[in-house]
């Protein structure tokens, strides 16, 4: 690849993430050029095959974008990319030696969503937040850089309570669309039905299962922070920006008193800015 080549598809992975506007822009914008240009290359693979996930069309036409993707992807491994994304990917796989099966496991859990609009436990619910987060953050600190084999654990119970934090905030819009992720034993527990989430009433019982429902998102937060070792915690500045970034959507949400209906939990653009800028800060104070 020649060096214009190479800035030619540098500039198009940056453009789709900062299209999108996505919370995990933030976390790029301190990072170390390579790394944030790696990073441009995850979100952008990710981006592409949620989009087909999310597109108008006929399940089984997105089954076949989604093979395609999936081709294309062993294509990166091989040398062969043809898209612009993944000829930067391919790149950031050598580079950072990202394992394939993190990225294949993010095709997987887009292909749940073509499958799957419903989950009869939290179990069931974890195996779709470990595809399409999990290993998301697995792949991150591959790129980020770690040391401490712990760090892989930090990255599954961050990439969950990431997902779980995404399912509250949109429990709303997703019922709208057909989808209900909260898990179908949680809310007969608390006697809340899909009539009562497709018809937008926040009944007690389900604010109930809301703040059952944020407790176990935080408690991935705690586990993902005790799982991340003193020596990674300067390399993986990073990912503490978006697990603060969505903790406190989190915290948005419960002091709105869950309701998911009449405001979406967010934060603010300058607040985003200010929590990257604060990690930055506390890892260059950790440099040696």
């Amino acid at each position: 690849m020649t060096a214009a080549e190479s800035r030619t598809f540098t500039d198009y992975v940056r453009r789709v993430a900062r299209r999108s506007g996505t919370n995990f822009y933030w976390s790029f914008v301190f990072l170390p050029r390579e790394r944030r240009e790696a990073m441009y290359a995850v979100y952008a693979f990710c981006r592409f095959a949620d989009d087909i996930a999310d597109e108008d069309g006929l399940p089984h036409d997105k089954a076949i974008r989604l093979a395609a993707w999936r081709e294309e992807l062993a294509r990166a491994y091989d040398g062969r990319a043809t898209h612009p994304i993944t000829v930067k990917l391919a790149w950031a796989v050598r580079r950072f030696g990202i394992p394939r099966t993190h990225l294949e496991a993010i095709i997987d859990g887009v292909e749940m969503d073509l499958a799957r609009r419903r989950y009869e436990t939290i179990d069931d619910l974890l195996v779709y937040c470990d595809r399409v987060a999990a290993a998301v953050g697995l792949v991150c600190i591959e790129v980020y850089g770690y040391r401490n084999p712990s760090a892989r654990t930090y990255a599954v119970h961050l990439g969950r309570a990431l997902q779980l934090t995404n399912i509250l905030r949109d429990v709303a819009s997703d019922a709208a669309s057909g989808r209900v992720y909260l898990p179908a034993a949680d809310m007969a527990r608390f006697g809340v039905t899909e009539a009562d989430l497709g018809g937008g009433r926040l009944t007690p019982g389900l604010r109930d299962l809301l703040a059952f429902e944020a407790d176990r998102a935080y408690g991935y937060y705690r586990s993902a922070r005790a799982h991340l070792a003193d020596e990674d915690r300067r390399d993986l500045y990073a990912a503490e920006t978006i697990g603060t970034i969505y903790e406190r959507i989190l915290d948005d949400l419960v002091r709105h008193g869950y309701d998911v209906f009449g405001h979406r939990a967010a934060v603010s653009r300058t607040r985003k800015l200010a929590i990257a800028a604060s990690r930055w800060l506390a890892a260059m104070v950790r440099l040696p």
